[in-house]
């Protein structure tokens, strides 16, 4: 029963990132809704967000929904060792991801 229910939660999680991205442009509260609310299945289930929405879909200081070019800033940076810089622009946390 409960990898059925992970299941589902991990269902329910990636479609609400699905309609986060959606409607942003229309309504962008609407789309941090339902980031928070993926967030709470996911805390209730026990199931990790994925790591492609957390590491480009999610602030971790903020908890809110950023899209390139609107709510965030990417860059790239080689210093030595090349990495991508996502910049939130409502909370300004830099998020360095490196690259192999």
């Amino acid at each position: 029963m409960s990898r059925r229910r992970k299941k589902i939660a991990l269902e329910r999680i990636e479609k609400l990132f699905e309609l986060a991205l959606k409607c942003f442009e229309k309504n962008p509260r609407r789309a941090d809704r339902y980031i928070e609310i993926a967030r709470r299945i996911s805390m209730k289930a026990k199931v990790r967000i994925p790591r492609i929405y957390k590491r480009y879909l999610l602030c971790k200081k903020c908890k809110r929904f950023i899209v390139p070019g609107y709510t965030c800033r990417i860059r790239i940076r080689s210093d030595g060792v090349t990495k991508v810089v996502i910049t939130c622009l409502r909370c300004g946390t830099i998020k360095r991801i490196p690259l192999r």
